[in-house]
């Protein structure tokens, strides 16, 4: 399913550091970091529940659907 994660889009749009992030959700720093860096990266999800449960978010704010490249 080609799924990808907006987090750094989240993240730039409230204006925070991603290590703010990462204490706020209190998700380890690393994965945080992979998140922002790395849009291929799927939140788990309890990861995505720290961050939709302190961020008062949905889940749709943090990943979208892109259509598959052919081939």
């Amino acid at each position: 399913m080609p799924v990808v994660n907006i987090i750094k889009t989240f993240i730039d749009t409230k204006e925070i550091s991603v290590y703010q992030f990462s204490k706020d959700t209190k998700i380890a720093q690393r994965t945080a970091y992979s998140l922002y860096n790395y849009p291929q990266q799927r939140p788990s999800p309890s990861v995505m529940d720290k961050i939709c449960d302190y961020y008062e978010c949905q889940p749709c704010e943090l990943i979208k659907w892109v259509k598959p490249e052919k081939k």
